[in-house]
C-alpha cells in the first residue's frame, strides 16, 4: 500500500483527553506514552516529566537534545517553583577572545554559540529533588529507544531531512563530521516509518543514569568534550563544566482577567508574554474574530519584544527591574500607543521601582510544565564523538556589542528563547501550558492563554485555532487557514502580511487543565503530538 505520511487532504477534529489519574502531553508519541508508563510504575509528575524529556532527545532529535539546555515550573504540594537550567559562557569565551580571532559577529554554527549544557543537571536536579523513582529506571524508556530502535514519526522525518539539506552546504569543515555520522546513514536521514538506532546515545544516557547526571560535568563525558573541544579549537573546558548547577528561581507573574500567569525569569522571554498579557488587559476583547482583536495582539506582542530586546539579559544584570517592566501601570502607558495602525516597536523607559515542550501532571496534585531545546533545530551543528551529543548553539542570541546588556562575557547566560507556562487561579493551580518554538513562544502563550480565557475556547480549540507571528518590523506571517476577512482589514492597519505553508513556524503547543476532578489535556495538530492518559 503506498501513501504519504506527510500529506493529508481533510481536516480532522482532535477532542479534548480526559483522565484523573495521570497525564503527559508533549510532541512526540513515544515520548509521551514513555512518560505515563513512569506514572504507571509508580513515579509521580516529576518523573514523568524527565522521562519524557529524555525520550524526546532520542525520537526527536531534531529539536533538542543531551546538549541542550531546560527550564521548568514545578507545581508539588500546593506551591510553584522554578528551575532555570540553562548554561553560561564558558571562561575563554570573552569579547576580546573572539575579536581577537577575528570574528565579529556571533556565528550560528561551531565552538563560539556552545554554552554549558544543562539538560542533564536538569534531570538530576529534579529527580534528587522531587522524584519518586531512581533516575535509572526514569532513563529506561529512553536507553531501550536508543539502543533497540523506534520508528521515526512524519514531522521529525521531515525537520531531520531540512536540517540535513542545510548542514551539507554550511557544515564543511572536518570537526562537524560527527553530525553527519551521528544523524545519517548511507547519505540519508530517515524517512518517516523508518526504524532507527542511537547506540552512542544510548551509552551516554545509561552513564548519565548511573552517575545521575556527575559523569556530564565532572567524569568521563565532561573529558570528552574537553578533549573534542580542544582537538578542534572550541573554548568550552571540563572546568567550565565543573562548575555548573542549575539556579531554582521564583517564578514571575501578572494576574489576567483574574488568572495569574506564570513564567521563569529573566534570562528568559516568558516575561514578553507577561509584558504583553499586561497590555493587552487594558482593552476588552469579546470577539475572537474581531480583526481589531488581532491587531491589538500583534502590536502588544511588538512592543514587549521592543522592551526585551533592549532591557532582558540575566535577571542581576539587567538595567530595569523586571517588577517595573511588569507593573500596571507600565503596561497602561504601553497601551496608549496602540491606535488604528500598525506600529514599529521602540522600547519604552519604565519607572525605575528550534525546541520540545511537555506537561505532565499525576494524581497527587503535581504538575511539570517543562520545557528542552538545542535551538535552530539541532543546534551548533557539533556532535561529541562516540557520545551521540549534539551541543546547542545558544550562544547565539548574545551580541558583540559591549553597550549592550546581552553582551556576550565569561559566565553570562544568554537572552534565552525557552520558556516554560503555568496559570494559577486564587492560589490553586489550574495547569502547565506552553508552546515551543524559538521567538514564536511568548506569541504564542500570548494567544493560547486569550483563546481561553477570553474567548472560552477548550485547551485543544485553544491549540487548534489558526495563528500569526509577528517577525519583524510591520511584518506579520499567519497560517493558510487564516481568514480572508482578518488579513485584509490588518493589510489595511498598514501590517505586512505574508501567508505561510511551513506551519512549524507557527509554534507546538501543549496544554493541560485542573478541571473540577479530572485533568483535561490539549495537544498540537501542527506536529506527531500526542495526550496519554491514565
Amino acid at each position: 500500500m503506498e501513501f504519504n505520511l506527510l500529506d493529508y487532504r481533510y481536516p480532522s477534529q482532535r477532542m479534548v483527553t480526559i483522565g484523573n489519574r495521570g497525564m503527559v502531553a508533549t510532541s512526540q508519541y513515544l515520548a509521551a506514552n514513555a512518560g505515563l508508563d513512569i506514572i504507571k510504575k509508580g513515579g509521580n509528575a516529576i518523573d514523568a516529566a524527565i522521562a519524557t524529556a529524555a525520550c524526546l532527545t532520542v525520537v526527536e532529535p531534531t529539536s533538542n537534545g543531551i546538549g541542550g539546555d531546560a527550564f521548568a515550573l514545578i507545581w508539588y504540594k500546593d506551591k510553584l517553583l522554578g528551575l532555570n537550567s540553562c548554561g553560561y559562557a564558558p571562561e575563554a569565551l570573552s569579547l576580546e577572545r573572539l575579536e581577537a580571532d577575528g570574528i565579529k559577529e556571533i556565528p550560528k554554527y561551531g565552538w563560539v554559540p556552545v554554552t554549558v549544557p544543562g539538560v542533564p543537571a536538569a534531570w538530576a536536579e529534579l529527580s534528587r529533588t522531587f522524584g519518586r523513582l531512581p533516575l535509572w529506571e526514569v532513563l529506561q524508556p529512553a536507553i531501550d529507544y536508543a539502543m533497540n530502535g523506534f520508528g521515526v514519526s512524519p514531522t521529525v522525518a521531515y525537520y531531520w531531512e531540512r536540517a540535513y539539506n542545510t548542514y551539507k552546504k554550511v557544515l564543511k569543515e572536518d570537526k562537524f563530521k560527527y553530525w553527519f555520522e551521528t544523524f545519517t546513514r548511507d547519505g540519508r536521514t530517515p524517512k518517516a516509518g523508518d526504524i532507527w538506532t542511537l547506540p552512542d546515545h544510548g551509552n551516554t544516557l545509561m552513564e548519565i543514569a548511573d552517575t545521575e547526571g556527575e559523569s556530564f560535568y565532572q567524569g568521563d563525558l565532561a573529558d570528552k568534550i574537553d578533549a573534542f573541544s580542544r582537538e578542534t579549537g572550541g573554548y568550552i573546558r571540563k572546568k567550565d563544566l565543573e562548575g555548573y548547577k542549575p539556579k531554582w528561581v521564583k517564578p514571575i507573574s501578572i494576574n489576567y482577567r483574574g488568572y495569574d500567569i506564570w513564567e521563569i525569569p529573566p534570562n528568559g522571554q516568558g516575561i514578553v508574554a507577561l509584558m504583553a498579557l499586561n497590555i493587552l488587559k487594558e482593552f476588552e476583547f469579546t470577539n475572537k474574530e474581531d480583526p481589531l482583536t488581532y491587531h491589538r495582539q500583534i502590536e502588544a506582542i511588538k512592543l514587549a519584544f521592543a522592551d526585551a530586546k533592549e532591557y532582558v539579559t540575566e535577571e542581576e544584570k539587567m538595567e530595569v527591574k523586571v517588577r517595573d517592566l511588569l507593573s500596571d501601570a507600565y503596561g497602561k502607558e504601553r497601551a496608549k500607543l496602540i491606535g488604528k495602525e500598525a506600529i514599529i516597536p521602540i522600547c519604552g523607559k519604565p519607572d525605575d521601582g528550534g525546541t520540545v515542550y511537555l506537561a505532565t501532571a499525576d494524581d497527587e496534585g503535581n504538575m511539570v510544565s517543562y520545557i528542552q531545546s538545542n535551538y535552530m533545530g539541532f543546534g551548533s551543528g557539533l556532535v561529541v564523538p562516540g557520545t551521540g551529543i549534539a551541543l546547542h548553539n545558544r550562544g547565539y542570541n548574545f551580541t558583540m556589542d559591549p553597550n549592550h546588556v546581552n553582551c556576550i562575557e565569561p559566565g553570562k547566560r544568554p537572552y534565552h528563547t525557552i520558556i516554560p507556562g503555568f496559570i494559577t487561579k486564587d492560589n490553586k493551580a489550574v495547569g502547565p501550558f506552553g508552546v515551543m518554538g524559538g521567538f514564536m513562544q511568548p506569541q504564542g502563550h500570548v494567544q493560547v492563554l486569550m483563546n481561553m480565557i477570553d474567548f472560552k475556547l477548550n485547551p485543544q480549540e485553544a491549540l487548534d485555532a489558526y495563528r500569526w507571528q509577528w517577525e519583524e518590523g510591520k511584518k506579520v506571517n499567519i497560517e493558510q487557514d487564516f481568514p480572508n476577512y482578518i488579513a485584509r482589514e490588518l493589510e489595511l492597519r498598514g501590517h505586512e502580511v505574508c501567508s505561510l505553508i511551513n506551519t512549524g513556524n507557527f509554534g507546538r503547543g501543549q496544554i493541560i487543565i485542573k478541571h473540577g476532578d479530572v485533568l483535561i489535556g490539549g495537544t498540537e495538530k501542527r506536529a506527531d503530538s500526542t495526550v496519554a492518559v491514565w
